[in-house]
């Protein structure tokens, strides 16, 4: 029976009769594709190779792009032993068994590297329970995530492991694992020039999903090369990556807010395509893209808010997929408007201001005064009815005696902030002027 701890194929299974992605697997570091950053001479893995020192390392990147293999590979040119699990089959049973083992072999003089896949679903008891056996060397640690390692993992866990990003896989990447596959086949794909790059897209940058797409493709029986619609007929296209509590949900939310204040429409509606193919619920982005308008645009532009709200109401009424033509035309009359976050900033601050100065009474005289005793205290005495005064402003202080005045809003010169700046200036000028 086979090492639960431990999944690789066995080397005398046929060759046939193992998955391409299995058969392709390089057998060193230099024949990984897409991860150069990290493996070159002066990467970060490949300086800790040179030096003879590996360190634990969580690896963070999206499905298949080598993380695994990586593992096996450092394993070998570290001359430790690979053993691997997965955070989702294994208890603290099983990791018990793991580091008992792994003890022994060290004692024996040996090493272990430890590879956990999907180490982010480790509970933080058990993420805590790796920390001794890491710092008395009784493991090298290899996680693997697709999840923001500063999210998902406990502190104590990063402070003694070295994260490293890996990147999605591009088409040229893609297209050079294609071509292995071809030479492993000892044929070429059976697919016109379009629908090759068709399954490239079909792939996302995913290294695993490509291999086994073309390994059904290379099973068809066909008389010529597949068109476009034709490879489309047969295959389904692989659903976007997007997890609506994850990682890739704050990333093009942001990518999606960035659109707008960047004033780019076509980069927005990209991005809020992106996460309804996703499955994101639309009334997340009307709720986000009201956002945007209070945070972004503000009185550069007033209208944008109530175009949002109203955008909003209308997805309410029609619900989908009708009502998310609503919310496109909000975002672009976003993307569109005028961009201000003076009143925003002037929030933050004066919140910041009154943090210090919390306990600061009202200036007497803007206080009402409803009995005797409150005027006799000099409630509302010396107040200003402003209706009263010439231009319709007294020009009165209205904050704390002895606090000097702030200055939070200030308008841009933009959209309709052009003339509420013109309006703050007057009334500094009449201010000046009364009290003079």
């Amino acid at each position: 029976m086979p090492d639960l701890f431990d999944t690789a194929v066995s080397s005398s299974a046929p060759a046939a009769s193992r998955p391409l992605a299995d058969r392709l697997r390089p057998a060193a570091l230099s024949e990984v594709i897409g991860q150069d950053k990290l493996l070159a001479p002066d990467g970060p893995l490949g300086a800790m190779l040179a030096s003879g020192s590996l360190s634990s390392l969580i690896l963070w990147g999206p499905p298949g792009v080598g993380k695994t293999t990586i593992a096996r590979l450092l394993a070998d040119a570290s001359d430790l032993t690979f053993v691997q699990i997965s955070a989702i089959f294994t208890g603290v049973p099983d990791l018990r068994k793991v580091f008992d083992t792994a003890k022994l072999r060290r004692s024996q003089g040996g090493g272990t590297l430890l590879f956990v896949d999907e180490i982010h679903r480790f509970n933080k008891a058990q993420q805590d329970g790796f920390l001794p056996h890491m710092e008395d060397g009784t493991i090298v640690l290899v996680g693997a995530t697709t999840e923001n390692p500063s999210f998902e993992l406990n502190a104590a866990l990063l402070s003694r492991a070295q994260v490293l990003v890996l990147e999605r896989l591009t088409p040229a990447h893609l297209e050079r694992l294609a071509q292995r596959a071809e030479k492993e086949l000892a044929r070429a794909l059976p697919l016109r020039p379009e629908a090759r790059e068709a399954i490239l897209e079909m792939a996302d940058g995913d290294g695993r999903a490509l291999l086994n797409l073309i390994e059904q493709v290379a099973a068809w029986k066909v008389d010529k090369p597949l068109s476009t619609e034709a490879l489309g007929q047969r295959l389904m296209r692989r659903a976007a990556k997007y997890d609506k509590s994850g990682d890739e949900h704050y990333n093009l939310t942001s990518a999606l807010h960035k659109s707008v204040r960047g004033s780019d429409p076509d980069a927005a509606l990209y991005w809020f395509a992106r996460m309804l193919e996703g499955g994101e619920d639309p009334r997340f982005l009307a709720r986000r893209i009201t956002r945007m308008a209070v945070e972004d645009i503000g009185l550069a532009d007033p209208q944008a808010q109530t175009i949002c709200l109203h955008a909003w109401e209308v997805y309410e009424r029609l619900g989908s997929p009708e009502g998310e033509l609503a919310l496109a035309e909000a975002l672009a009359y976003l993307a569109l408007a005028p961009k201000s976050n003076a009143v925003y900033a002037a929030y933050k601050a004066a919140r910041a201001s009154a943090r210090k100065t919390g306990s600061e009474p009202p200036p007497k005289h803007i206080l009402n005064a409803p009995t005797g005793l409150m005027k006799d205290q000099g409630y509302g005495a010396g107040y200003a009815y402003d209706h009263d005064a010439e231009d319709g402003f007294s020009g009165q202080n209205y904050f704390p005696e002895g606090m000097k005045r702030p200055v939070f809003y200030q308008p841009v010169e933009r959209g309709f902030e052009r003339e509420l700046k013109k309006r703050i200036e007057w009334f500094a000028k009449l201010r000046n002027k009364r009290q003079s």
